[in-house]
C-alpha cells in the first residue's frame, strides 16, 4: 500500500483523483505532493493519516522545541538536499522531521553520520523548509559548496540557449557553483509559491526577498553571499538575455525553464542602484497551476456571465485584483476556455 492508497482509503481522495495524482507521480512523496498541489487534500490532514498508518509521530514544527545542538552532527547537504531536520534525542536516539515516510535512504543517511537509531516523524514541507532557512538562511549550503568545491546544476534546465560574451565576468557566472546557487534561489522561490523574487543592492551587501500572497518576505543569507553578488546578477542577465556589461540602463529580458519536469517562465526586470544594480523576477508556473474556469471559484451565475463574455466576437474584459489572487491564472483559464481549430 502506497501514500495514494492510504489517502484513498481515509476517504480523503477519491479514485479519479488518485488516478490523475499516479500519472505524473512515480515515487509515494511525488503522490503526495501532487494530491496537495492539485488541492485535492491538506497537507495536515494527509500526513497525520500517513503517521497513523505507517506508526510514527506526526509533529507540529511552529510549536516544537528543536534541540539545535544536533545541527553539528548532521551535515548541511543531507539537510538541504531531503529537506529533512534533526528536532531532538529521544531515549539515545534522533527525532528527524521529514515529509516522506517511505524514503528511508536519507535516514540511513542521518544514522550513519551521526551513529543514533533515527525516529523519523512527519512535518509539513514548508515548516522544515522554513526552520532550514531560519538557521542556515537561503542558498546556504550552496556557498558552503562555492568556497569548498564546485557543484552541478540541480533541477532547473534551461529552454533556450544562453550566449556568453568571453568576459572575466561572463565566465565568473558560469562557474558550476555559481549556476547552482542561482538555480537554489530560483527553486526556493518557485517551491514557496512566489510570485516575485527582488534582488536588491545595498550597503550591507545583497537582499533577496520573495513575494508570497502579495507579502514580500526578506530571506535570510549568510554574509559569505556577499562576495557573489556581481556573479548572481550577472549570471542572471545571461539567463535572460541581457547585456551583463551595461550597467547604467534598466533592461528586460525573459527566462524560460524546466524546474523538475514543469515549465516555468520568468520575466526580468534589471534597474540600476546606488549600490549596485537589483533584480526583479516574476514566476510564472505554468506546470503548477490548472487552467480550468470551473475550478476558479466562481459561482455559477459568474460563470455562465464570463463565459458569454469571453465568447463575444470582439471587446475588453478588465481582471484587477491585488497580486497572487488570480489574474493571470483566470487570462489562461479563459484562453484555453475559448481555445478551439475553428
Amino acid at each position: 500500500m502506497d501514500t495514494g492508497d492510504i489517502l484513498l482509503k481515509h476517504g480523503l481522495i477519491n479514485q479519479s483523483q488518485l488516478e490523475l495524482v499516479r500519472e505524473n507521480a512515480t515515487q509515494a512523496g511525488q503522490i503526495l505532493r501532487s494530491a496537495i498541489d492539485r488541492g485535492f487534500v491538506k497537507e495536515v490532514d494527509a500526513l497525520k493519516v500517513l503517521a497513523e498508518e505507517v506508526g510514527v509521530d506526526f509533529i507540529d514544527l511552529r510549536s516544537a522545541e528543536v534541540d539545535l545542538t544536533l545541527l553539528d552532527s548532521v551535515p548541511q547537504k543531507i539537510i538541504f538536499r531531503q529537506t529533512l531536520f534533526p528536532v531532538r534525542r529521544e531515549n539515545g536516539a534522533i527525532v528527524v522531521a521529514t515529509n516522506d515516510p517511505f524514503d528511508l535512504y536519507p535516514l540511513d543517511e542521518v544514522s550513519a553520520f551521526t551513529g543514533l537509531a533515527v525516529l523519523p516523524a512527519l512535518a509539513e514541507r514548508s515548516e522544515i523548509t522554513k526552520l532550514i532557512k531560519t538557521h542556515f538562511g537561503v542558498g546556504g549550503e550552496t556557498v558552503e559548496g562555492l568556497i569548498e568545491r564546485r557543484i552541478e546544476q540541480d533541477g532547473v534546465e534551461l529552454l533556450e540557449e544562453i550566449e556568453a560574451d568571453g568576459s572575466e565576468l561572463s565566465e565568473m557566472a558560469q562557474e558550476a557553483s555559481v549556476v547552482r546557487l542561482v538555480n537554489e534561489i530560483l527553486l526556493e522561490a518557485i517551491e514557496s509559491r512566489a510570485s516575485d523574487v527582488h534582488i536588491e543592492s545595498q550597503a550591507s551587501g545583497i537582499v533577496i526577498s520573495y513575494r508570497i500572497y502579495g507579502i514580500l518576505h526578506t530571506q535570510p543569507t549568510p554574509p559569505e553571499i556577499n562576495h557573489f553578488q556581481a556573479a548572481i546578477i550577472s549570471r542572471m542577465k545571461i539567463m535572460a538575455r541581457l547585456n551583463i556589461a551595461e550597467k547604467r540602463l534598466p533592461q528586460d529580458g525573459r527566462i524560460k525553464l524546466r524546474v523538475r519536469g514543469r515549465e516555468v517562465d520568468v520575466r526580468v526586470s534589471v534597474i540600476p542602484m546606488i549600490f549596485g544594480e537589483g533584480i526583479v523576477l516574476r514566476i510564472l508556473d505554468k506546470g503548477a497551476m490548472v487552467f480550468d474556469l470551473r475550478n476558479l471559484g466562481m459561482n455559477q451565475e459568474t460563470y455562465e456571465i464570463f463565459s458569454k463574455l469571453i465568447r463575444l466576437p470582439h471587446g475588453i474584459i478588465l481582471v484587477t485584483c491585488p497580486t497572487g489572487s488570480g489574474k493571470t491564472t483566470t487570462l489562461y483559464s479563459a484562453l484555453i476556455e475559448i481555445n478551439s481549430p475553428a
